[in-house]
C-alpha cells in the first residue's frame, strides 16, 4: 500500500515517518508535503491508498485540500492536536483520526481499517466531518455509520433504537431499515447521550422519541411506535419511569 503524509510540522513528519516504518512495514511513503500548495502538486503527481492528513496548515487547512480533489479515491487518517469539539466531529463523522503523538497501537489500528475500506466512498463522512467542526457548539443532527459494505450518513432523529451484538451494534431506523456497526454499543451511548437516546438495557439504548408506552407486567418492558418490545433492566427501571413521566 502507498501513503503521502501531509505535515508542516518538520519534526511531527519525521516521527510520523519513523512511526510507519517501524509499525507499519507494508505502507511505501511516496511523498511528502508541509502546505496546501505542495500537497495539490504532489496529488496531480501520485494517486495513494492513504492521505495522513493534519488539519492546520501553514496556508489553509485540510479541508481546503479536500475541496481541491472532491473525487479523492485515497482513505484519509487526519492525524491532529485538535481539541474536544474537533474529536467529537471525528466520531460523529466515523472518520480515522490520531491525536499527536501518535500512539503505536492507534496507528496500526486506523492503517488495518483504512486497508479493509478502500473500496468505500467516504466523501458524505468528510462532509459531515467538515459541517461538524465548524459548528463547535451546534450538536450534529447526523451521524456516519461505517459498516462493512458501505458508510452510511444518517440523521440522528431518524434513528429508533440501537442495540448491542457482542462487541457490534444495530441501528433500527424509523424506516425499518438495519444497519450492522463493527463498534460497542458503549461509544454510541456516550456519543448520543445529549440527543435524548436512554441505555434501558446493557444490550438496548433508545431514542426517547420513539417510545410508545411503559408496561409494568412481565418484569417492565417499553413498546416503541414502530411496534418493538424492548426489555428495561431492573436498575434502568426508576429512571425510565421518572423521564417518562416528565417527558
Amino acid at each position: 500500500m502507498t501513503a503521502i503524509i501531509i505535515e508542516d510540522m518538520p519534526q511531527a513528519l519525521q516521527v510520523l515517518q519513523a512511526d510507519l516504518a517501524e509499525h507499519c512495514p507494508e505502507i511505501e511513503i511516496i511523498g511528502t508535503a508541509g502546505s496546501i500548495v505542495q500537497s495539490a502538486k504532489l496529488l496531480n503527481q501520485v494517486q495513494p491508498d492513504i492521505i495522513f492528513l493534519d488539519i492546520l496548515l501553514g496556508d489553509g487547512t485540510g479541508f481546503d485540500l479536500l475541496e481541491i480533489f472532491p473525487k479523492l479515491n485515497a482513505r484519509i487518517i487526519f492525524v491532529t492536536a485538535s481539541d474536544e469539539y474537533a474529536i467529537r466531529a471525528f466520531r460523529f463523522a466515523a472518520v480515522d483520526y490520531l491525536l499527536k503523538p501518535v500512539e503505536p497501537e492507534l496507528l496500526k489500528a486506523a492503517v488495518e481499517r483504512a486497508k479493509s475500506q478502500l473500496a468505500l466512498s467516504n466523501r458524505e463522512s468528510l462532509d459531515l466531518l467538515k459541517e461538524t467542526i465548524r459548528r463547535p457548539d451546534d450538536l450534529p443532527s447526523r451521524i456516519s455509520l461505517n459498516t462493512q459494505e458501505r458508510i452510511a450518513v444518517v440523521e440522528i432523529d431518524n434513528i429508533v433504537r440501537c442495540e448491542a451484538d457482542g462487541n457490534n451494534t444495530w441501528f433500527i431506523l424509523g424506516t425499518g431499515e438495519k444497519i450492522f456497526v463493527t463498534r460497542t454499543l458503549k461509544q454510541f451511548d456516550q456519543m448520543l447521550e445529549k440527543h435524548r437516546f436512554i441505555r434501558v438495557h446493557q444490550s438496548h439504548l433508545l431514542n426517547l422519541r420513539y417510545i410508545h408506552e411503559y408496561i409494568k407486567k412481565d418484569g417492565g418492558f417499553l413498546r416503541l411506535k414502530n411496534g418493538d418490545h424492548i426489555p428495561v433492566a431492573l436498575r434502568k427501571k426508576a429512571e425510565v419511569v421518572s423521564i417518562l413521566e416528565n417527558l
